[in-house]
């Protein structure tokens, strides 16, 4: 008994031991945790703060690690990291356009810069926004042109579905979003019926933007055979390091002779209404001509990137044309495959360069701060700057960062106004000069250095003339933001649009 007793004191004692032993290897544990843990949010920092991104950005992620580690950490490795110029997107601009080989990009400069495609009193903006383009975009203005403007979804889509009837050779869409409804099946039946024909079809999709498209929706295409391809898919758990860049292009063309672009995606909405939204504005643009060749060209690159295919080199899709008009237009593209935020620096030169009005009509009003700057630089300076936004947001938190930058638009003399029947989606930039943009690029963060974004400059005074007919149309329909009414606004909005400004250069 004395034995046992002993034994089970012992085990006893024993117990106690691996008790201790097992808090001591917690301890050791955690510690290690916390210390490795600790490293690798300071690590994370360090490399946000060397990256050299721009200081609102670099705050926004270090307030975020600091304050939500474990879910900064997440977000900053899956849409913080700064991948522009990285090889994944360098296939895209790794073949010379086949648009420089034609028009000849250096004979272009010299003969802006001998002034003998700009003149009369319009010419200086003219002139240097098109040498700024034709460097960091590195694609060419064209003259042989002539384009539509719609103010409607409606009269957008009635034309463009005319055009892909009407198609002989091939058909290539790219949009951000393609949803499975009435008008993307309407849609979809005229692309089954043309490549039964024949025709060449070819679609992108944003891997994101176009998520919740039904499988059976892209088998309908293939089975007809119709190509099909998501631009950067999002696949389960649908988080990736390039989540963050998307493609938003809106691009059409049709047997290498029509185009369009703008604002325009492939849903029910885009017909103008909205049942939570009210009414749905936007603008697009249908061009013939020159143009067209750079809208190919940038379609084609992107299917390269997503299909491994190479057909740049098909005369097919660039054939001769007929004389269209004398429009002066240039399309540019942006997004992370360039050295240059072109389509931010185009519309920073605009702004700067303004003599007497800048007009703009954006959904999202998240600038960055040299247009911000710009903007209020030219409010200061006597330039009459209006800017239209939605009256209904389609983003809670996405409007209260736009709202968060009014008061300081405001005190400048810049006069804003909230489109009042519902939402507007169009992209429209106007000045006095002679220049004017429309495209699929927003006036936001995201747009403007992330995305992959297409817009058309236009260095002609009727095409001007009509996108500000559209801005005093809608300014009709639009109710001012006043300053002191602004001001008077409750506790609540305040900290609502002080929080997401904070958040502003992350979304």
């Amino acid at each position: 008994m004395g034995i046992l007793q002993y034994m089970k004191g012992d085990l006893s004692a024993l117990s106690v031991d691996w008790h201790v032993l097992g808090n001591f290897a917690k301890n050791i544990f955690s510690n290690m945790f916390s210390i490795t843990w600790t490293l690798i949010i300071i690590f994370i920092a360090l490399a946000i703060f060397f990256e050299n991104r721009n200081p609102a950005s670099t705050a926004a992620w270090l307030i975020v690690l600091v304050f939500i580690p474990l879910l900064g950490f997440i977000l900053y490795i899956f849409f913080g990291t700064d991948i522009r110029k990285q090889k994944v997107f360098r296939k895209i601009s790794a073949r010379e356009p086949y648009t420089d080989n034609r028009a000849g990009i250096e004979e272009k400069i010299h003969a802006v810069e001998r002034e003998k495609v700009f003149s009369g009193e319009d010419s200086d903006m003219g002139q240097k926004v098109s040498s700024l383009l034709l460097r960091n975009s590195t694609y060419p203005f064209t003259a042989n042109n002539h384009s539509e403007i719609f103010a409607s979804g409606i009269l957008t889509f009635k034309q463009m579905m005319q055009d892909m009837e009407e198609a002989k050779d091939h058909i290539h869409l790219e949009f951000f979003i393609i949803k499975d409804d009435s008008l993307s099946n309407r849609i979809k039946d005229i692309l089954i019926k043309k490549a039964k024909e024949g025709v060449k079809v070819r679609v992108i999709y944003d891997g994101f933007g176009a998520r919740y498209i039904k499988g059976r929706y892209i088998r309908e295409l293939t089975h007809a055979g119709v190509e099909v391809k998501p631009f950067l898919p999002i696949i389960f758990p649908f988080l990736n390091r390039y989540s963050n860049y998307r493609n938003h292009r809106k691009i059409v063309v049709i047997d290498g002779k029509i185009g369009y672009t703008g604002g325009v995606n492939i849903a029910d909405e885009y017909l103008g209404h909205h049942p939570r939204f009210g009414v749905w504005r936007d603008t697009h643009m249908k061009i013939e001509g020159e143009g067209v060749y750079i809208l190919q060209d940038i379609f084609l690159r992107d299917w390269y990137f997503v299909s491994d295919e190479k057909v740049m080199e098909e005369d097919r899709y660039f054939p001769v044309l007929a004389y269209y008009g004398d429009e002066i237009v240039q399309i540019a593209p942006s997004g992370p495959d360039s050295d240059w935020e072109s389509i931010l620096q185009a519309y920073f030169m605009i702004i700067a360069m303004a003599k007497k009005r800048i007009h703009i009509i954006t959904p999202y009003l998240i600038p960055s701060e040299s247009i911000k700057d710009a903007l209020i630089t030219s409010a200061l300076a006597g330039v009459d700057v209006k800017i239209i936004v939605p009256g209904i947001p389609d983003k809670k938190f996405v409007y209260w960062a736009t709202e968060s930058n009014f008061e300081e638009l405001l005190k400048a003399g810049i006069r804003i106004y909230r489109y009042s029947p519902g939402f507007i989606h169009s992209k429209i930039f106007v000045t006095d000069s002679g220049v004017a943009s429309i495209g699929t690029a927003n006036l936001d963060l995201r747009s403007l250095q992330q995305n992959f974004e297409v817009n058309a400059f236009y260095y002609d005074k009727e095409v001007v003339e009509k996108l500000e007919e559209i801005f005093q149309d809608d300014l009709k329909y639009s109710e001012e933001v006043l300053l002191k009414d602004f001001l008077d606004r409750n506790a609540m909005d305040r900290l609502k649009q002080s929080t997401a400004r904070l958040f502003s250069p992350l979304l």
